[in-house]
């Protein structure tokens, strides 16, 4: 399709490469086990490891880690598979891949043999739908606000909120790390005691929805997360989890960069500036209707002037005589004594009298 074409190429010329499927080296080693990724950085560094029987040195390099061979100290690294699960995380599950409390983590919930790490978070006390993948490209584009793709949320709160603490959320709520907003919010239900809404973010930072009501005075009593961009939780039940599918995977990362895509279009197809000529102000005459005509100015039939003459009048001198006239003197002579007439005469001291 060329407008879904268009769009991407758009958004790689304004942003950089966003999904072209390609890693940093150092991360793709980290992936595989092979410890910290300055331990892979120091691997690289020191020649041992090779890309399709090249030998690779610079940090920072970037590979398909589907398509190359990589192979450290002349062992070939397994050919990872891209996975992508949909998990209905229950609540008291950290989404964290390291908790030295050893609590359950949403990693432990889905099966596979490489390394997962989930896309975004959900705080512990928090559930709904978390994806884990290894995919890092579709983790960056589902994650970083700059693509804006849409979560929604079902939060019952303590109250019931008015439509002016409502309107406040949509116009945003300032915290520590700034000013925040969800882009839609209206109750789905309400109760005598509490009130059920639906928010839709499109971007999220720590514990977001629950300091915003917080802060206008309604408590979280809990908080549901049921739908990413075009994927919703449907019947899955808490700790259920199902693979998605190709397609699916396909529609989220479309979703993502027609997103930019458009936005950073309309950016590149903004009017150009006009013309000097046409920045330039017109000088003041030309500006006063209520100003009368020159003999040498054409009017119009309501008397504004056309614009400035063509040409010199007929009898006006044509510039200042070159050299001096003859008998003027070549300067004044200064009268000795006498201090300048744009300075004061100083006083005692060096300092001008008052």
């Amino acid at each position: 399709m060329p407008d879904e074409d268009d769009a991407r190429a758009a958004t790689k010329r304004v942003l950089g490469t966003i999904d072209d499927g390609l890693e940093r080296l150092q991360k793709v080693l980290a992936a595989a086990g092979l410890g910290s990724r300055r331990t892979c950085e120091e691997l690289i560094t020191t020649g041992r490891v090779e890309v399709d029987r090249t030998v690779v040195t610079q940090l920072g390099t970037r590979i398909d880690p589907l398509a190359s061979e990589v192979r450290v100290d002349g062992e070939r690294l397994p050919n990872p598979k891209r996975v992508v699960y949909m998990l209905h995380k229950p609540v008291g599950v950290v989404t964290t891949n390291y908790d030295p409390a050893g609590r359950p983590r949403v990693v432990d919930l889905v099966p596979g043999e490489q390394r997962l790490f989930a896309i975004g978070r959900l705080d512990r006390m928090s559930e709904g739908l978390i994806l884990v993948t290894n995919d890092g490209p579709l983790a960056n584009l589902l994650s970083h606000p700059r693509y804006g793709v849409e979560k929604k949320y079902l939060v019952q709160v303590a109250g019931v909120p008015s439509q002016e603490l409502l309107d406040k959320i949509r116009r945003g709520i300032t915290l520590a790390e700034g000013k925040v907003h969800a882009k839609r919010v209206e109750i789905r239900s309400q109760h005598k005691q509490s009130a059920v809404l639906e928010m839709i973010l499109d971007e999220g930072k720590n514990r977001e929805i629950r300091r915003m009501l917080a802060r206008l005075g309604h408590k979280v009593h809990q908080l549901k997360r049921v739908g990413v961009g075009k994927l919703s939780l449907g019947n899955l039940l808490p700790s259920q989890w199902r693979q998605l599918t190709w397609s699916e995977i396909e529609a989220l990362r479309h979703d993502a960069i027609a997103a930019v895509g458009t936005l950073e279009t309309g950016r590149l197809n903004v009017s150009p500036p006009p013309d000097r000529d046409e920045r330039r102000p017109q000088r003041g005459p030309e500006r006063r209707s209520d100003r009368r005509p020159g003999p040498n100015r054409p009017t119009t039939g309501q008397g504004r002037p056309q614009g400035r003459p063509q040409g010199r009048p007929q009898g006006r001198p044509q510039g200042r005589p070159r050299g001096r006239p003859q008998g003027r003197p070549q300067g004044r002579p200064k009268r000795p004594g006498k201090a300048s007439s744009w300075r004061k005469p100083r006083g005692r001291g060096g300092e001008a009298e008052s």
